[in-house]
């Protein structure tokens, strides 16, 4: 009998996560699935002990789900401090996790990004927004969080102050902070298919010195990133952040490293 695994989300329909894992699973013989599930957060609830009680390995949970799982199970130390979990194991009982902030890292330091000690802006205050400035910020950037709703972004600078420099803006003057900085993270959903002509900048706004990160990954190069090569700018692609994050709940789920390579290749098949 095969171990399902999945993701819960809305929309889902994008999602790679399935093709990766699966890929994965192929590769080392294992009798294991992977499912892409759609999942409101008023559902979530039932969503998780209905996968406990089938058999579940253990699920991720993406948009807009993260925030909300925390009411519902146990975290470990860093998802909790993070304040959203990306990845629920139910090896014993059901602890979650959260792997977005570690993906992220591992993938700009494959690009050859600096972290430490850089001015790092970050558009949006979600779940990943939450992860990947916590991440950033023990690892020695100076974080500025710029959200649609000023307040979310402050409450999220207040949090991640505990173990890093950081403050929290609104997007009045998004340029202004762009032009500061030398990381630019895209958090939001603007820019994801279906809606792809979405872009939180434009050219006009960056700097040849400046990397542009889209965690977006559906397009592989969103408008953003566009945007971004038009300036002169580092582009950065989000694909990896979703290799990465993935294959630190495998290892939770199973204790087993994943192929890498084959997990990339699984999520680029069809860009």
């Amino acid at each position: 009998m095969r171990t399902v695994f999945g993701v819960f989300g809305n929309p889902i329909a994008h999602s790679r996560s399935p093709n990766m894992h699966n890929a994965a699973f192929r590769e080392l013989g294992m009798e294991c699935t992977y499912h892409a599930f759609r999942v409101s957060p008023e559902n979530l609830k039932n969503a998780i002990l209905g996968a406990k009680a089938m058999g579940f390995g253990g699920v991720n949970l993406t948009v807009p789900l993260k925030q909300e799982a925390l009411k519902i199970i146990d975290a470990d130390p860093l998802a909790k401090s993070i304040g959203a979990i990306n990845t629920v194991d139910f090896k014993d009982g059901m602890t979650g996790y959260n792997t977005d902030g570690l993906g992220a890292k591992r993938t700009l330091e494959e690009k050859g990004v600096k972290i430490k000690g850089s001015n790092v802006l970050i558009v949006g205050a979600g779940g990943a927004a939450r992860a990947i400035a916590f991440q950033f910020a023990k690892d020695g950037a100076n974080i500025t969080i710029s959200n649609r709703t000023e307040n979310k972004a402050i409450d999220l600078a207040t949090d991640v102050s505990t173990v890093g420099f950081a403050r929290g803006c609104g997007l009045d003057h998004l340029k202004d902070f762009i032009n500061s900085s030398d990381i630019l993270v895209n958090c939001t959903t603007q820019g994801m298919h279906p809606k792809t002509e979405g872009t939180i900048a434009t050219a006009e706004d960056m700097h040849p010195e400046l990397t542009v990160f889209d965690i977006v990954y559906n397009p592989l190069e969103t408008t953003l990133l566009k945007e971004a090569k038009k300036a002169g700018a580092k582009a950065v692609t989000g694909e990896m952040m979703l290799v990465y994050q993935g294959a630190e709940a495998f290892k939770i789920w199973t204790g087993v490293e994943p192929p890498i390579e084959v997990m990339k290749k699984a999520v680029l098949e069809g860009f």
